[in-house]
């Protein structure tokens, strides 16, 4: 076996302990080790010899146990050693902690020892202040009672030789002279009122040479004798004398004397009275005066904090002057003007120096002067708060000059907005505005009175009694304010109904309803609630948006949109029944439609919102806004019910030119080179018109309930013409070819519910033409097996060849009706002694055909609706 000494020193070398520390790698450790044997290996020329090998590795094993055992040695060995160190650090630990502890303990010992001393000098402190408080008392009240013999002896020589010690001994005198004073209130002496009079008469003396010095110090520009002066006086009698003296003697109140004459602003004064104009946002003058003001009061803040100890109540001072004699006396001048020229104007300068105040309020509001508070003894502070109470405050709060601003502001409008005085005028500007914009309009449906005098008795009526409100009682409302402005205006009351000038030559236009005026009226009415949210209140806008509601609906609803409906009906009942109606009146709902829209979509997005904080008045709005409109949808109900009355009149005697050999002509040729007869023609010419107007002036359900009860009524009218004449073979092409136009004409309405009918009126137009053997087959089948075959025997017996068949027809009836049980008869035992337009009716609601209803509206009552109401969306 080869062993340590054996080995090559290379090897030696690698097996050394300091070669096992830090990153150890066996592979490369061993071939290491291997990299000499593989060398001599490779150079011998013999097979493989693996016995160097295995020496030198056992040698190496060897070697490498030896090492570890001394490692093994030395860490035993250390371990002991830390052993040892770590019970010599506990015990040195224990030793510290022993010590700490009785350090703490003496600390707080000491610590308890210098609170019980600490307490004992505050009580000593307090003692010791109380003391020197009685002290300073006893001394004042010493030199108090001096001073108050000297003055009684009339000695002021001590006084005034204290006073020409300077800044400090006029600060004490003003002190002194303020005690003074206040003793000499409660002495009650002999000589007391001599000496009290003697105090009087120095302190006056006293003031008076202050202030002139402040005055003199003024002029001269010397800020720190100027606070010295104000200090003095500040501690004397609370300094107001040299505030105002600083106030009234400022250049921006003695040298300008503003004027409106001065500034010439021609383009808002030519402007601010006409409604379409926009209103103007700013005043040349105002602007000025408000420019002045901000440059004013940001210099003097300066000023004012620099020389007054008590810069918050001057600013004050100073800027309640402002607003009382500047702003307030040209704010006068300027609504004086506006008043002068019309309510609007007024009403709009107004709103403008609402505006520009408010304005000029939120900029001075960052000139906010922080209270300065100066440096006295406990006795004087106490004396002074107590003497200066009531009077001017030695501590401030930071927004003592905001709180003031507001006020200001309010106090300035007051005697403009209060109580009722803004909004009367407001609903005033308002009717004078509607009642010149429907002066025209207005007198063309007056001179329209003169057609059917009874016209416009109920707009009359409604209209005066809302205006004689105004005369008969002191406070009247603003609607009836409007209604008597409309009336005035407009020409319709008592005395000018009668005057010549209505006889005045009046367009046509005029009196149509435009929605140009519509908007003109909203328009002028948002700007009249947006300066009433503006100018009032915010708990009294959802009422004062109410009163200006009624205002618009008076004007929009009743004196515009219910008298162009009015003036519509009298038209047609004025007509001439012989000449074929106008449908003019179409046009008058279709403007009504969209102005109705317009207002409500207004009424909804601008005025309700306006209410929603008062729940109340919010309910009384929608009530009052939706009888508004249900009364217009009435209105609009009677007049298309009118215009429906007319044209089914003129069809009626359209009808009625009907000649009675239409049907039964002679000349076959002459029948045949005529498509319709001229009754037809009439008939679906009129038809035409009236579909070609409803689909340009009523939209929707409007439109279907309307040309549905033209086509009902058509269809009865054309069931009693069809049993008033003869017809022959050749007449019954005649009399198809105009049920065929009567038919497609109906059709073009586009409403499902009359196709039914006239379809039966077709087919029973075909009796005429269909051969006397398959005539019974013939009404039994369709829409006329539906009927009863008695209530069709009036028209039968229009045929010319009814007499020869009447009987064999007859019969054939008897033999069906016996034999066909009662219950399978249907419908048909109800109606036998009705007429056919009846039944036909009752049967609205039966299945005709392939799923087709025939329930068919009979009437308007109530069926015409405007879009776009308030909250509660019924239709009327």
């Amino acid at each position: 076996m080869q062993h340590f000494g054996d080995l090559d020193p290379a090897t030696e070398e690698q097996l050394r302990l300091n070669n096992f520390e830090g990153k150890f790698d066996v592979k490369e450790f061993v071939g290491s080790i291997s990299e000499r044997l593989i060398t001599q290996s490779k150079e011998s020329s013999g097979p493989f010899d693996p016995k160097p090998f295995i020496r030198t590795f056992e040698a190496v094993v060897d070697k490498l146990i030896s090492v570890r055992k001394d490692v093994q040695a030395k860490t035993e060995q250390m371990e002991k050693s830390v052993r040892v160190a770590e019970r010599e650090y506990s015990k040195k630990m224990a030793d510290l902690n022993r010590g700490f502890e009785a350090v703490g303990s003496s600390f707080s010992t000491m610590e308890s020892k210098m609170n019980e001393v600490g307490r004992t000098a505050v009580r000593i402190g307090e003692q010791l202040e109380s003391i020197h408080v009685e002290r300073q008392r006893a001394q004042a009240a010493h030199d108090l009672i001096n001073f108050y013999n000297q003055f009684s002896r009339g000695d002021t020589s001590r006084l005034d030789a204290l006073k020409k010690e300077g800044r400090e001994g006029r600060s004490q005198v003003a002190v002194i002279l303020r005690r003074l004073t206040t003793v000499a209130r409660d002495v009650d002496l002999p000589s007391a009122d001599k000496t009290r009079d003697n105090i009087d008469k120095y302190c006056e003396k006293f003031e008076k040479d202050m202030i002139y010095l402040f005055d003199r110090c003024y002029r001269k520009g010397d800020p720190k004798l100027m606070h010295h002066c104000a200090q003095t006086l500040l501690d004397f009698n609370g300094g107001a004398s040299c505030v105002q003296i600083y106030v009234n003697q400022h250049d921006f109140f003695m040298n300008k004397v503003r004027d409106t004459a001065n500034h010439s602003d021609d383009l808002l004064w030519n402007t601010v009275s006409k409604p379409d104009e926009s209103p103007p946002k700013t005043e040349s003058g105002l602007a000025e005066l408000f420019g002045e003001i901000r440059a004013t009061v940001a210099q003097e803040s300066q000023i004012v904090q620099a020389v007054f100890p008590n810069p918050p109540f001057v600013m004050q001072v100073f800027l309640q002057r402002v607003f009382a004699q500047s702003i307030q006396q040209y704010m006068e001048q300027l609504l004086t003007k506006g008043s002068s020229l019309s309510d609007l104007a007024y009403l709009r300068i107004l709103q403008l120096v609402h505006n520009q105040t408010s304005n000029l309020v939120e900029d001075l509001k960052a000139h906010e002067l922080p209270s300065i508070t100066t440096s006295k003894s406990s006795l004087e502070i106490l004396e002074f708060r107590r003497v200066l109470s009531g009077a001017v405050s030695g501590t401030s709060t930071t927004s003592v000059v905001s709180a003031m601003l507001e006020n200001a502001m309010a106090e300035l409008f007051v005697p403009y907005i209060e109580g009722q005085k803004y909004l009367d005028r407001e609903s005033k500007s308002l009717g004078e505005l509607y009642a010149g914009l429907l002066a025209n309009f207005t007198r063309y449906h007056v001179r329209m009175q003169k057609v059917k005098s009874s016209m416009f008795d109920r707009m009359v009526d409604r209209l005066g009694a809302a205006a004689a409100n105004t005369s008969t009682s002191g406070g009247s409302s603003t609607s009836a304010q409007a209604a008597a402005l409309i009336m005035r205006y407009g020409g319709i009351s008592s005395e000018r109904m009668q005057d010549k000038s209505l006889e005045d030559t009046v367009r046509e236009e005029d009196g149509l309803l435009s929605i140009d005026v519509a908007e003109k009226m909203l328009k002028w009415h948002a700007e009249a609630v947006g300066r009433c949210v503006e100018l009032t209140s915010q708990n009294d806008v959802p009422k004062n948006t109410f009163i200006l509601l009624r205002v618009l609906a008076e004007a929009i609803g009743a004196a515009y949109l219910e008298t162009a409906i009015e003036s519509a009906i009298a038209r047609l009942e004025v007509a001439d029944p012989k000449l074929e109606p106008s449908l003019q009146p179409l046009e008058v709902l279709r403007s009504v439609d969209l102005i109705c829209h317009l207002w409500q979509q207004y009424t909804n997005m601008a005025l309700f919102p306006l209410a929603a904080s008062s729940v109340t008045v919010r309910r009384e709005m929608t009530i009052f806004n939706n009888q508004t409109v249900s009364r217009t949808e009435g209105a609009a109900n009677t007049l298309i019910q009118r215009i429906t009355d007319a044209i089914i009149s003129w069809l009626s005697l359209q009808l009625s030119k009907q000649k009675k050999n239409d049907f039964k002509p002679r000349n076959d040729d002459l029948s045949f080179a005529r498509v319709n007869t001229e009754p037809c023609v009439a008939c679906c010419e009129i038809l035409e018109k009236v579909r070609d107007a409803a689909i340009q002036t009523i939209s929707g359900k409007n439109r279907e309930a309307f040309l549905t009860e033209i086509g009902v009524s058509f269809h009865s009218l054309l069931l009693d013409h069809l049993r008033r004449y003869p017809v022959s073979a050749t007449g019954g092409l005649m009399l198809a070819k105009d049920l065929k136009s009567y038919q497609d004409t109906v059709a073009s309405f586009n409403i499902p519910a009359l196709h039914e009918r006239f379809e039966f009126i077709r087919q029973l137009g075909n009796v005429f033409l269909v051969r006397p053997e398959i005539l019974r087959s013939y009404i039994t089948e369709n829409y006329l097996g539906r009927i009863d075959s008695a209530l069709l025997k009036p028209y039968l017996a229009q045929r010319s060849d009814w007499v020869q068949f009447e009987t064999r027809f007859n019969e054939n009836v008897d033999v069906e009706d016996v034999a066909t049980d009662i219950a399978s008869r249907g419908p048909k035992d109800r109606f036998k002694m009705a007429k056919l337009g009846t039944m036909v009716k009752d049967l609205e609601g039966l299945k005709l055909g392939d799923g087709i209803s025939m329930g068919i509206p009979s009437g308007f009552t109530g069926s015409f609706s405007i879009g776009g109401r308030g909250p509660n969306n019924n239709s009327a």
